[in-house]
């Protein structure tokens, strides 16, 4: 399937600004379940000062605002040829040993809920056991726009079974590493029936011996097809942020987010 997307995001201030820095994680790269045919990246009221891949190998860029600013967009797009693996995305690569995608972080700490989740999880092969704990996640958390935040941990979302696909992620995440697997969160896009969208998507992977990273969306409880593009890959949600950013100033801030796939 070949898929035409278009993410712009536009932070506005209601004075000048006198610094800000962007790291910008929001161009896909080639791998076995997408090859990209064209991608642009570009800003408005600031300046791209470097681009590189970092160590998760995610393609990152570094956009600077102009002094006195009040408006900074970053728009990126393109279009994207994505194959169904089965959410199969293959062998391990980059800097980053596995071992890392098994250590909890400070939004996937493991608790009482989390623990319980991980050792629900049914006999048979890791897939088997990987899908059913995929399932039982789906039925206990409730996907409810609005109920959590970014700063949100996996175990406070479990605990309130309500959240949005970066809870999901993060949940999966770390109930796949208490049952032994390094697991890492995954940012993206995924087509729905509606072309707009408010926000990119996210979902989780896992390191399965004989297979390589495999795909889990427990938000949607499926693994990948063809309607989902790999964005960046990280231990968390702060890993892999399509856009996160500091500044310099007393100025209030509105962000305004707006996403487009379709086919």
């Amino acid at each position: 399937m070949r898929l035409k997307i278009s993410h712009r995001t536009e932070y506005a201030y209601d004075g000048p600004v006198a610094y800000a820095l962007q790291r910008v994680k929001l161009v896909p790269r080639n791998c076995a379940t997408q090859t990209v045919h064209t991608w642009s990246l570009w800003a408005s009221g600031a300046r791209q000062e470097v681009q590189y891949a970092d160590h998760f190998e995610n393609a990152t860029c570094l956009v600077c605002a102009e002094d006195g600013e009040s408006t900074i967009v970053i728009e990126a797009g393109g279009t994207v040829e994505t194959f169904d693996k089965a959410g199969v995305v293959g062998k391990h690569s980059g800097f980053v040993p596995l071992w890392l995608y098994a250590r909890h972080t400070a939004l996937t700490e493991a608790g009482e809920g989390l623990r319980a989740l991980a050792a629900a999880s049914p006999a048979g092969s890791d897939l088997d056991r990987l899908h059913g704990m995929m399932d039982a996640l789906a039925d206990l958390v409730a996907y409810v726009p609005g109920a959590t935040d970014a700063s949100t941990t996996a175990e406070a979302a479990l605990a309130k079974k309500q959240g949005v696909c970066q809870d999901h992620a993060h949940i999966f995440t770390a109930a796949a590493r208490l049952m032994g697997f390094p697991a890492r969160y995954v940012s993206g896009y995924l087509m729905l029936d509606t072309a707009e969208q408010a926000a990119s998507h996210a979902w989780a992977e896992v390191h399965v011996p004989n297979l390589g990273w495999v795909g889990f969306d427990a938000a949607n409880r499926m693994s990948p097809d063809e309607r989902y593009v790999r964005l960046a890959v990280g231990r968390d949600y702060r890993d892999a942020m399509p856009v996160f950013g500091i500044r310099r100033g007393t100025a209030t801030e509105r962000l305004a987010v707006s996403v487009t796939v379709e086919q």
